[in-house]
Order: structure tokens, then sequence, then C-alpha cells
């Protein structure tokens, strides 16, 4: 007999997709083998555990249960940090101009192609310590700081260990197109060559990524290096998603769209004709506050066309040293609905639901039978509170992969 976990008197919150919350009062969760077997009342309490020993007991005291949160996008492993940068644009530059000038992602490219293996994962891992604290469960992590092959791998086999650490899924996205390496300067052409014929052919044969990305933008990769890139990746077997519309309209989005890419991401600058694609399609748009936030941008994503659209819309930390060092899935939903407008419970579902979406996973995101035991565990009476506050964590417990870290 499969012995279970058990919580009791739980109150479950599910978002639902027409806006609000979907509450079960004073139930327990049964846990087994890593997945959520039954949601019971007392009455149905005995029946449910008629052939399971309790190897694990959790009284919620009535406490909020949510699922585990997701961040769907995250840059988590690098070398050095890029305080600098932020000096400098505190006295007026630009992003734009500090990556023109050698800085931003070139100045974490030196730093992490220096930096020893155990350097890049002990990093990584305290950074996700921080993340749990705010009840995440299921994290994306790129590479992206290499720009050249080893690197680029030395990364990838970096989140690889760090998937499992308290009970947190990690998911790899291969992002060797995240700007253009020195060696290959003025020569983007040359760049993407190297990597269609030999970086991502080898990244998918170690099985280092589950997905691979790009950054479309005019500082970067043209529509039709995304569109070259991310069909090959495709024709490979591996989801792809894109950096898009940040900087620039680029039209990007209807190269990740036709592509059936899972998500597109950023959309400050997405064109009305590229949310009209978005809509019938099932790519996610994947907004960014952090990253919105710290370069002191004037222009936000339209989410209320993307809301009117039916678009599915998910909220991630795009944790990075240079942009976005967001540690918390819940400010980054504070900031949402203040900088973007969404309500509370729409930046609920963009961190559960919509943003397992937009990693391709159909297991988590929503507390039912069935699906993945993450769940997390807040000391508070009001989901609201989960975006309304700011700084701190109400987080009492969390579930992952059906183990109770409490």
């Amino acid at each position: 007999m499969t012995p279970a976990k058990v919580l009791r008197n739980a109150t479950v919150v599910n978002t639902s997709v027409e806006g609000g919350y979907d509450f079960e009062r004073n139930v327990t969760l049964i846990l087994k083998d890593g997945e959520i077997k039954a949601i019971v009342d007392d009455q149905g309490l005995i029946e449910a555990l008629s052939d399971s020993p309790i190897e694990a007991e959790i009284d919620c005291q009535g406490r909020i249960v949510t699922p585990g949160l997701i961040d769907c996008h995250s840059h988590l492993i690098y070398g050095g940090n890029r305080i600098d940068e932020f000096n400098a644009r505190m006295a007026g530059a630009t992003y734009a101009e500090i990556a023109l000038g050698g800085g931003g992602i070139k100045q974490t490219v030196e730093m992490t192609r220096s930096a020893s293996f155990d350097d890049l994962y002990e990093g990584a891992k305290a950074r996700m310590k921080t993340m749990a604290s705010y009840g995440l469960t299921t994290l994306e992590i790129k590479s992206g700081y290499g720009l050249e092959f080893e690197t680029e791998k030395k990364m990838l086999s970096v989140a690889r260990k760090l998937d499992g650490y308290l009970g947190i899924t990690i998911t790899s996205t291969y992002l060797g197109a995240h700007s253009i390496p020195k060696e290959f300067e003025g020569d983007a052409g040359g760049y993407l060559d190297q990597i269609l014929n030999h970086d991502l052919p080898e990244m998918i044969a170690l099985g280092l990524c589950d997905a691979v990305d790009i950054f479309c933008e005019s500082i970067a990769f043209d529509t039709l290096a995304t569109k070259q890139l991310l069909g090959a990746a495709k024709s490979l077997g591996v989801g792809v998603k894109a950096h898009v519309e940040q900087l620039t309209s680029t039209d990007g989005t209807a190269v990740v769209v036709d592509l059936g890419g899972l998500s597109v991401d950023h959309l400050e600058y997405i064109s009305d004709e590229s949310i009209a694609k978005l809509a019938n399609s099932k790519t996610v748009a994947v907004v960014l506050p952090g990253a919105y936030y710290f370069l002191r941008e004037k222009k936000a994503p339209p989410v209320d066309k993307l809301i009117k659209n039916k678009i599915p819309i998910a909220i991630a930390t795009d944790h990075n040293p240079g942009t976005s060092p967001l540690y918390s899935l819940l400010l980054a939903m504070n900031m949402s609905a203040v900088l973007f407008g969404l309500t509370p419970s729409y930046a609920l579902r963009s961190t559960t639901k919509n943003a397992a979406m937009a990693l391709g996973f159909r297991d988590r995101g929503e507390i039912a039978p069935g699906l993945r035991g993450d769940l997390a565990i807040w000391d508070l009476e009001d989901p609201n509170e989960l975006t309304y506050q700011i700084g701190g964590s109400p987080l009492w417990g969390r579930v992952a992969n059906g183990e109770i870290y409490v």
C-alpha cells in the first residue's frame, strides 16, 4: 500500500477563467506518489484512506492553499552582477546605450564565462532558496550568458543539476541567441550559422534543453533569424519561444505564433495585428513587470487588449542581474496589478494555470485530483492579499512533487 500525505482543514483556492476564485473550504487533500489523489470532506476521508497508511499529516487550520507558483521566465544562472549598469541608468543612460557600449548582457557574459561550474551552481542554488520562500514550485531557467558552446553547455548543465532542489521542477531553455558575442561582432549571420550547424543540435543531443529562445529585437536578432532558429529547433523536437516587442515593434510575435510557440515574452510594443494573430493561437503572452519597472519604461504591454482578445497572460520575474534582479513572484504579481492593471485573481492565475501553459505543462497550475502535488499554503484569509502585500512573504508551507516543506 502506498503511504499518503494528508493536508487537513484546508481552504483550497483555484482561479476561474471568468475571473475571481473558486473555494473549497474545510477539506482534506490526500497526496500519493507525487500527485493529488483526492480532495474530500470529513465524511469521505475514511474511505479515501482505506487502503493507505498516513505517512505525514499537516493541519492547515483553515489556511489558504493555492497551486504552487510557477516562474516561466528567468535567467537565474550567471556570474557577477551589474550594479555599475544600474548606477549608469540612474544617471540617465538607456538600456540600448549601455548594450551598444559593451555593457548589458555582454558584461554578464564575460563574468559567466570565467565562473566555474560550482560557482554558478551555488549562486543559482542560493537564489532558488530565496524564490522558494515566495511559494515557487516550478522554475524555467534560460542560458544566454555564454554566447559560445562550452559556457552555454555549462549553464544548462547547472540547470539540470538544480532540478529537484527543494522539490522545484526546473525546465531549461537554450538562449544562445541572446546577443551577438564579441567573436562575431558585425557578423550576426555567422554566429547564427554556428548555432544552427553545431551548438543547437549538440545541446538537444545532450538532453540539456527543453525549449529554445531568442532575443528578437533591433539590438539583437531580426525576424528572419528568429524564424530560422526557432524553425530548426521545432524540427528537432523542442518547444520554442522568444523575447519579442520589448524595445521596438518587430512582429516577432507572428513568427513565434506561426511555429506554434509556447510563449512570447515582454510585449510592450506588440502591434494590434500581432495581437489578433496571437488570439487565434495557443501561444501564451508573458509579461515581465520587473524589467518594465527596473528600466523605468513608459510603455506598458497592452494587457487590456490581450484580455479583451482572450489571450492567456502569464507573469514571471525575469530574474536576471541587469534588468530585473527580482526574486519574488508575489512582488511581480503586485507590479502587474499596479503597473499593468491586472486584477489580483488574474495575477494569481498568471503565476499558476497560465504560467504552466507557457511552459507546456498540463499537470500543474491547478488543484484537482490527478494533477501534480505542487501546492503553496498561505497564512492568509483572503487570496487577494497575495497581490496586495508589498514585501515579505505570507508563505506557511509548500508542497512540491508531493513532498511537504513546512
